[in-house]
């Protein structure tokens, strides 16, 4: 299987994608996990210059580009062979970043943001993506407690570039089948109670299906 992780920073994904590690790890199954954008030696160069605060002048453009870039190697050097050699690939991100990110929040054409990350994920399409929402003031409450040194450029950025994101991700949510909306506000332990319930019924009806 492949899962992704989305929603706004602070949003709690990394804590949830080790969760659901340990999750399958318990129940011997064979996990890989990833972050975006990063993964691959080419992928974390490129994670380096997208996020350092001191490229501020670097253009929308730029950004969904390397983004992109990003992606397009770890899907062809991590996400496919992972896949092949039947491992559970969960990865904290991934193309619908792009769409929420650089589409609604950059303003960039959704339409060309879609074409383009169709032809850099391929057939790496997720199983199952995760959603965890949060309102932009607990976005801006969570932010608060972390110091200003260590937010990187993308985490900088203001609030009504979050709610472009947010609304970005919600506009995914209403038209891909495969995204679960789950209320980022609700304890850990519930949070990771719902992902593992919705694993099983996939996992379930996908066995169905093969069966049939």
């Amino acid at each position: 299987m492949f899962i992704t992780f989305e929603g706004l920073d602070f949003c709690g994904k990394s804590t949830q994608v080790q969760l659901l590690e340990k999750f399958f790890v318990g129940n011997g199954k064979q996990v890989k996990i990833i972050r975006e954008p990063g993964g691959t030696p080419i992928s974390e160069k490129i994670r380096d210059i997208l996020l350092d605060k001191k490229n501020a002048e670097m253009s929308i453009e730029t950004e969904l580009i390397l983004f992109s870039a990003s992606r397009s190697q770890l899907v062809n050097q991590v996400i496919i062979p992972a896949l092949n050699q039947k491992c559970y690939v969960l990865s904290d991100r991934f193309h619908d970043s792009s769409i929420a990110y650089q589409a609604f929040g950059r303003k960039i054409d959704l339409e060309f943001v879609e074409e383009l990350q169709r032809f850099v994920i391929g057939k790496a399409v997720p199983d199952i993506t995760f959603f965890l929402d949060i309102p932009i003031d607990e976005v801006i409450k969570r932010k608060s407690k972390v110091k200003m040194i260590e937010l990187d450029r993308i985490e900088l950025s203001e609030m009504d570039f979050y709610e472009r994101v947010r609304n970005g991700y919600l506009y995914l949510e209403s038209k891909e089948k495969r995204f679960f909306k789950i209320n980022g506000q609700l304890k850990i332990e519930e949070i990771n109670k719902l992902i593992i319930e919705n694993v099983e019924k996939f996992e379930k009806e996908k066995r169905l299906y093969y069966e049939t």
